[in-house]
């Protein structure tokens, strides 16, 4: 495997006050800005209006979007690929023929004809609908996350402390939107949901290693075992997260408007998930466990594991697991026996 770092030997845990620390001020810190700033949710949950044209020519969306821009509006544009458009403007239903006819003015001032394929207005019982199902899917899908990992590694401590650690990138995704300001419609929620998955997969990767460890290091200490865990999995997790970032960059970058806030969600939502993984879920796991797993002493009764004991390891393998604890080889004492033939007379 691939090692971008040398190895490591950093005692994470030693700083888990300090995470602690840290995680309460964001919380704080959070819900002071959502009373105070609150979200600019998009037309998806707020309702609005949403308008359909057709141009006659090839036309660049930059030049459609710096035409509405002229309006003062805030619209949001989405192009489908053949001409078409979907131009969207937060109003109320009293509005929708104020808006329709305010975005065919600027329209008008590109020169380029066009047809209004329709115009559709999106009540405010429908923008409660959205906002209640996309609650609910990123619920559910915390509460799933808790029983897969429960399930996997036998400890629902495990599972536990790793949805603490999603909902502290979920939390800080939404700090983020709430201090820019930024419109949250359904692409941003997919990208909520994307972040979970992708966060709670380096989660499971120390979990496994962990597991493995805990198999070949039976007299080392559970604080031990975790910090060894981490260093060992932590090129990888950095080398994992880079290439995801320079993804994200370019599309941040390059991708324009349609995408601009989601590539912004996925960063922030990475960042942060490489953080808590190290930070906030193994931290937990150590200190709900005081050190230790649910027998109180020996880690590997803790969690169960598929793999074989070490008595039936290899020889090869058992020496050099001897030899790591420094226990040196015992050599085998051959005892000779001589025996004496008498001689037929």
């Amino acid at each position: 495997m691939m090692h971008l770092l040398p190895k490591t030997n950093i005692d994470f845990l030693k700083y888990r006050k300090a995470y602690y620390t840290l995680f309460a001020l964001l919380l704080i810190g959070g819900v002071i800005c959502f009373f105070t700033k609150g979200f600019n949710m998009g037309i998806d949950f707020t309702g609005g209006t949403s308008v359909q044209v057709k141009f006659n020519a090839p036309v660049e969306m930059a030049d459609v979007r710096a035409a509405l821009s002229a309006t003062g509006a805030n619209s949001e544009l989405q192009s489908y690929g053949d001409g078409s458009f979907s131009i969207s403007e937060k109003s109320t239903a009293d509005e929708v023929g104020v808006v329709q006819k305010r975005i065919e003015q600027a329209l008008d001032t590109m020169g380029t004809p066009y047809t209004v394929l329709q115009t559709n207005s999106v009540g405010p019982a429908v923008g409660e609908n959205m906002t209640e199902r996309a609650l609910w899917s990123i619920l559910l899908s915390l509460v799933f996350i808790i029983i897969y990992v429960a399930f996997r590694f036998s400890n629902i401590l495990w599972g536990v402390s790793g949805v603490i650690a999603l909902f502290h990138d979920l939390f800080a995704m939404a700090v983020a939107f709430s201090i820019t300001q930024r419109e949250i419609d359904l692409v941003v929620v997919a990208a909520f949901l994307t972040v979970a998955g992708f966060s709670i997969n380096d989660t499971i990767v120390i979990f496994d290693r962990m597991r493995e460890n805990i198999r070949l290091h039976p007299k080392m200490s559970f604080g031990e075992l975790i910090n060894l865990s981490i260093n060992e999995t932590l090129s990888r997790t950095i080398i994992t997260t880079l290439t995801v970032l320079f993804a994200l960059v370019v599309l941040y970058v390059f991708g324009g408007e349609v995408i601009n806030s989601f590539a912004f969600a996925m960063l922030i939502g990475c960042l942060s998930g490489v953080y808590s993984t190290i930070a906030l879920t193994t931290p937990l796991v150590y200190t709900w466990s005081r050190g230790q797993l649910s027998d109180g002493s020996n880690p590997a009764k803790g969690v169960k594991s598929a793999a074989k004991p070490a008595a039936k390891l290899p020889a090869e393998v058992r020496r050099e697991e001897a030899a790591a604890e420094g226990y040196a080889p015992q050599k085998k004492t051959v005892t000779k026996i001589k025996r004496t033939r008498r001689s037929k007379k």
